[in-house]
């Protein structure tokens, strides 16, 4: 569905604000047919629902006095006919716009959640994966009110009230001015009070989302909120978060409160005016009682629908002030969405070259300085060097997580800055530090890449990744179900099982970032006869602290504050008796 597009300036900062204008032409004129039909049964609905105080008028003028049975019937079986009108309005009106509402829902938020998977990883590393959740699950929701029966029945009841007022006129212009009076000073305040409620309603949305987020944060850290005794610390962080929420919702509901009991007041001096005046015209014989109880029941038709449009103003106040944050997201640049990607790759040979390349995360604050090596398609590259040196970074561009900031990553002598993300992923295949494995069977995480693959290809992953040698132990096997994030295995097991997902996916490069740093020796051992098939005639760049699992790389580069500060094959760098020299010699110790 094309999405908003109008961008306001403020302050510097380019903000979207979605207008009603904008949510008519692309959310309810799309769906203008179902619309004009809800539009046609509440016209029906409303026409119906005068027939009661017009009947009403009839029994007390006519029926009554003339005792005309056979006229009370057919005024009896006039209204029921209305009534049943009523309901069937009612439910269609329902059935249609609510339903086709929740669909346009459910349509927006997997648009979303498409829009958000597009966008750069720099973008995940900066926003609360539970404030996204709440983004994409929550703030679509106010559509309802644009599409479903909440924008029909603001037109709706602007139809009856203007079909009503004309009516009242016709019976007493005199007492329908007395009532149009309150009625518009009520009208100014809600006007007021919705221009005041939007912006609060779009600080709801992210006061929301933060809470969510931190929430979803504390549920997945609650082993190491136990371990470190941190309850009341974490306790305090929501509740502050909650009172956050209950401030804006109560400012909320001070200008809610003021448009009620300014209804009710207002309302009640028409009424009791009302009263006054209709008593004098009936002591004067001016007007009969019929015609003084139809003036009243049209009199709430009229202000019914006033009173309604209060709230209905108000959802869709909420709707638009989602439909702004909505709007923040899609506007996003996608990483497809860069121009100057345009090369598709057909094939891959594996040729990885950094050339000259350095790279920030913050301005003037550079991480990498310069770095220029090759990666010949099939070989094995290792990065070693201490904690923060930046060798997980030049992974994050080899893996197009990253850009560089100078300097360019070629594959197969293209520049990787100008290649179609999707066409240089698809050979791709990374095993992370801390993998993420989803909560589902041992089975569904192995076969995440390829859905579709034969049980003979996974069994051959699971056995070449040692995978079957706790499987095996478990009643379930493959269909074991892991936890939330594999909590149910442990360290080596999550990493074996990241491995044999690695395999099936079959790439042609393989980043290993601290791929045995989880595992105990014997699980060690069985990895690494395993890693040895995975990075067969494989690219490879593996991180490793664990130096006696990189003896057999072709290349290794020792990283130290940016920069590569030796190169050369194991045997090399222990002859030059350097860097990687130490740092080789005290793990033997160790």
């Amino acid at each position: 569905m094309q999405h908003l597009k109008e961008t306001s300036k403020k302050k510097g900062k380019t903000k979207s604000k979605v207008t009603i204008t904008q949510a008519f032409k692309t959310i309810i004129w799309p769906r203008r047919n179902l619309v004009f039909m809800g539009l046609v049964l509440i016209v029906i609905r409303s026409l119906a629902g005068l027939i009661l105080p017009w009947q009403s008028k009839v029994l007390l003028d006519e029926v009554v006095p003339s005792k005309d049975t056979s006229q009370l019937y057919n005024l009896i079986a006039i209204v029921l006919t209305a009534i049943l009108i009523q309901a069937v309005t009612s439910f269609a009106l329902t059935r249609i716009l609510s339903v086709q509402a929740q669909y346009l829902i459910s349509e927006l938020r997997a648009q979303v959640q498409k829009k958000v998977l597009s966008l750069p990883i720099s973008f995940f590393d900066n926003t609360k994966s539970g404030a996204l959740v709440s983004r994409i699950m929550s703030d679509v929701e106010g559509v309802r009110n644009l599409i479903g029966t909440g924008l029909v029945q603001l037109v709706g009841g602007t139809f009856t009230a203007i079909v009503s007022l004309i009516i009242l006129i016709k019976l007493n212009p005199w007492m329908t001015l007395f009532v149009f009076v309150p009625l518009s000073v009520f009208g100014y305040i809600a006007l007021r009070a919705f221009k005041y409620i939007r912006p609060i309603f779009r600080v709801r949305g992210k006061i929301n989302a933060e809470v969510k987020g931190r929430l979803t944060e504390t549920l997945a850290g609650v082993r190491v909120i136990k371990a470190f005794n941190a309850e009341e610390q974490e306790n305090h962080i929501f509740e502050k978060g909650v009172d956050k929420l209950f401030q804006n919702v109560k400012k909320s509901l001070t200008a809610t409160a003021l448009m009620t009991s300014s209804s009710t007041f207002l309302i009640g001096v028409a009424t009791t005016g009302i009263m006054a005046i209709g008593g004098y015209y009936m002591i004067q014989s001016e007007m009969t009682s019929g015609d003084f109880l139809f003036f009243t029941l049209v009199l709430g038709f009229m202000i019914a629908p006033i009173v309604q449009m209060s709230n209905i103003g108000s959802q869709l106040t909420e709707a638009l002030a989602g439909l702004d944050r909505t709007e923040e997201l899609m506007n996003m640049t996608a990483e497809e969405d860069n121009k100057e990607r345009t090369i598709q790759l057909e094939k891959l040979n594996g040729d990885i070259e950094f050339d000259n390349v350095s790279f920030s995360y913050e301005e003037d604050k550079e991480v990498l300085h310069n770095i220029n090596f090759k990666a010949p398609a099939g070989s094995v590259t290792a990065l070693v060097g201490s904690s923060g040196s930046g060798k997980s970074t030049i992974a994050g561009l080899s893996a197009t997580f990253l850009n560089p900031k100078s300097g360019r990553v070629t594959i197969d002598n293209q520049d990787l800055s100008k290649v179609k993300l999707s066409s240089y992923r698809k050979y791709l295949g990374v095993v992370l530090q801390d993998e993420f494995l989803f909560e589902g069977t041992i089975r569904e995480n192995i076969m995440f890449p390829r859905p579709n693959a034969t049980e003979d290809e996974l069994q051959s992953a699971v056995k070449a990744a040692y995978v079957s040698e706790f499987t095996d132990r478990f009643d379930e096997g493959l269909e074991t179900l892991i936890g939330e994030r594999g909590v149910k295995l442990s360290g080596g097991q999550r990493q074996r099982l990241a491995i044999a997902r690695a395999i099936l996916a079959d790439p042609k490069i393989i980043i290993l970032d601290e791929a045995t740093s989880n595992l105990d020796t014997e699980s060690e051992a069985l990895i690494q006869k395993s890693l040895g098939e995975l990075v067969k005639d494989r690219t490879t760049i593996v991180i490793a602290h664990r130096l006696s699992t990189i003896r057999k790389a072709d290349q290794i580069l020792v990283i130290e504050s940016g920069k590569i500060v030796e190169r050369g094959t194991h045997d090399d760098l222990i002859t030059q008796g350097g860097r990687y020299y130490d740092l080789y010699t005290y793990q033997a110790k160790i």
